[in-house]
């Protein structure tokens, strides 16, 4: 696999280099830079948000009332200044301003992995990584991608409440880029790919019972639909990849004994992790590992 790796990598810096020799997508340097610096601002206030989500709805608390944050140590409602992702962390020195308690370093992780993630999204499309038209959709899945990893490494569950609103949306999201792109094919290929992976899933499930859960099925379908829209060289390399990343991050949870070899094992990060590796690096791995095999 080194070989292929090396080679997908090699391919590109070429197409990054070659682009960059061309228009970016957003015009020049600057907009670009600009789109950037706020699309890293926005993914970070969303990560705080994510915050919420991830603690409110696998506890069965509703995410609008209470409105406002609160410490779950003390239950002071956070007041808007200690509330400004990552900075108010930092400034309160990790601990909650009213009962001193330790606030957890997660909370400015997320916030920082929203604005990475943000930020990956639009720099990816000023790359022509995938049309601008894509944005919208590709922002929500990478917010959304967190929330499913994070959820799911705690309680092992990948809910159907979040689940099910996200496909809607997603086809609505997909539907948008098609009419912007005037690629319909693109979305039946979505489609497709969509059952085609959550059967894939589904097999798994009968095969090796316990190793996939229902959950995995329903996320594969979410995976599907963002990877197949646009191509199936990225379905490919993004389905492939999370057995591969699920296997390393076994490994490194079993040797730090956080699981045992019976099960404990989350599946949902590894997934979502691989189907970024597919939108991000799809095309030129799968070109890599053809022209390595004598068939590019």
């Amino acid at each position: 696999m080194a070989p292929v790796f090396a080679t997908s990598f090699r391919v590109l810096a070429v197409s990054v280099q070659s682009v960059g020799e061309s228009t970016l997508a957003y015009g020049d340097t600057v907009t670009t830079v600009v789109a950037a610096v706020f699309a890293f601002v926005l993914g970070c206030v969303i990560g705080s948000f994510l915050n919420v989500v991830i603690w409110r709805v696998p506890n069965h608390i509703s995410l609008v009332n209470p409105k406002r944050s609160f410490c779950p140590n003390c239950k002071a409602q956070i007041v808007w200044y200690d509330n400004i992702p990552i900075i108010s962390w930092l400034v309160l020195r990790a601990k909650c301003r009213n009962c001193h308690q330790p606030i957890s370093g997660r909370y400015p992780a997320v916030e920082l992995l929203g604005g990475l993630a943000a930020l990956t999204v639009v720099l990816g499309g000023a790359w022509h990584a995938y049309p601008l038209w894509m944005l919208p959709d590709l922002l929500f899945f990478a917010w959304l991608s967190i929330v499913v990893a994070f959820i799911d490494f705690d309680f092992h569950k990948i809910l159907n409440v979040i689940i099910y609103p996200s496909i809607i949306v997603t086809l609505l999201l997909l539907v948008l880029a098609s009419w912007g792109t005037g690629s319909w094919p693109a979305l039946g290929r979505a489609a497709i790919a969509g059952v085609v992976l959550a059967l894939f899933y589904l097999l798994l499930g009968f095969l090796w019972p316990g190793g996939m859960g229902m959950g995995d099925v329903k996320l594969a379908v979410l995976i599907g639909l963002n990877l197949g829209w646009l191509g199936w060289q990225q379905l490919i390399v993004g389905g492939f990849a999370a057995f591969i990343i699920g296997g390393a991050i076994s490994g490194i949870l079993l040797a730090t004994k956080r699981v045992t070899i019976h099960g404990g094992i989350p599946f949902g990060p590894s997934m979502v992790i691989g189907a970024w590796v597919g939108i991000l690096f799809g095309m030129p791995i799968a070109q890599a590992y053809l022209q390595l095999v004598g068939l590019a």
